[in-house]
């Protein structure tokens, strides 16, 4: 799933910070710089030039010279997180991770820790690919952008974090409701439906845009296991929260097929109604 780079204004106003003592340390299988001693703040300014030249990997090259010449200087912390945002700018994200994970460590109260978290979570937002693959960078960036909530509510980092954790859960309930349907495909009804439960019991996917396909799926799947009742029950939700949706449509007609209908909530009888149709 690709998703656009994010406040670059904001990124590089986060990395203008103060900064303390580091040992150098260089990426992971880059050459170096032909050795020259030179002035910390000219390293540092070049390095900065290249960046706003979009020349990443030269950018990259003369901050991890400071760190190296300069190991013990306020340069140095700086650079590290420069390093960040050009590793994520050239889209080499594991590098980006790293260097993020490495800032963590070495500086956890620093007061731009937060950026550092933020990009590391970022990092791996942006390698989230379709339903079909493997989810390890969906969970991986759920994880850290609900570590950036947690530990720095109502900054800009946790704000934007809370928009891409819905999108997150969107891919996750995603991924439930692909694996049910090759389940009901393949003629495995309950497997299918512990999947598309998962969609509907599980708090954050109840937002998400697959919760009318789920519950229309649950009718289908609940009307081939002889469970009639529940998959009128099921109808019946998905009529009264999503009374215009396709699926809805699509339910109504499956169980009218049947001989079973899906109540509708009449208007201004929600609470009564849903007692009566879910009962507990």
């Amino acid at each position: 799933m690709p998703a656009s780079k994010f406040r670059t204004g904001l990124i590089l106003s986060a990395v203008a910070v103060s900064a303390l003592t580091i040992s150098a340390c260089a990426g992971r299988d880059r050459p170096r710089l032909a050795y020259e001693e030179r002035p910390v703040e000219a390293l540092y300014n070049t390095g900065y030039e290249r960046l706003e030249q979009n020349r990443w990997s030269d950018a990259i090259d003369y901050f991890q010279e400071v760190e190296r010449q300069h190991p013990y200087s306020e340069w140095s912390r700086r650079s590290i997180l420069m390093q960040i945002y050009a590793y994520y700018q050239g889209s080499d994200y594991a590098e980006a991770i790293a260097a993020s994970d490495r800032f963590i460590q070495l500086f956890p109260g620093n007061p731009s820790a937060p950026y550092a978290f933020y990009m590391k979570a970022l990092s791996n937002f942006e390698q989230i690919t379709d339903v079909g693959r493997d989810q390890g960078y969906a969970q991986a960036a759920l994880d850290g952008l609900k570590d950036v909530q947690r530990r720095y509510p109502g900054t800009s980092y946790a704000i934007d974090a809370t928009v891409k954790i819905d999108m997150v859960n969107d891919q996750l309930a995603g991924k439930e409701m692909e694996i049910g349907r090759y389940y009901q495909r393949a003629g495995q009804p309950l497997a299918a439906l512990n999947r598309y439960k998962a969609v509907i019991d599980n708090e954050a996917y109840q937002r998400t845009s697959h919760t009318p396909e789920a519950l229309y799926r649950l009718v289908e799947v609940n009307l081939v296991l002889g469970l009639k009742e529940e998959a009128t029950r099921n109808g019946a939700v998905l009529g009264f929260n999503y009374p215009g949706s396709p699926w809805y449509a699509e339910a109504y007609a499956l169980l009218s097929e049947d001989g079973r209908q899906p109540e509708v909530a009449p208007t201004g009888e929600r609470e009564s109604w849903l007692r009566r149709i879910i009962p507990g």
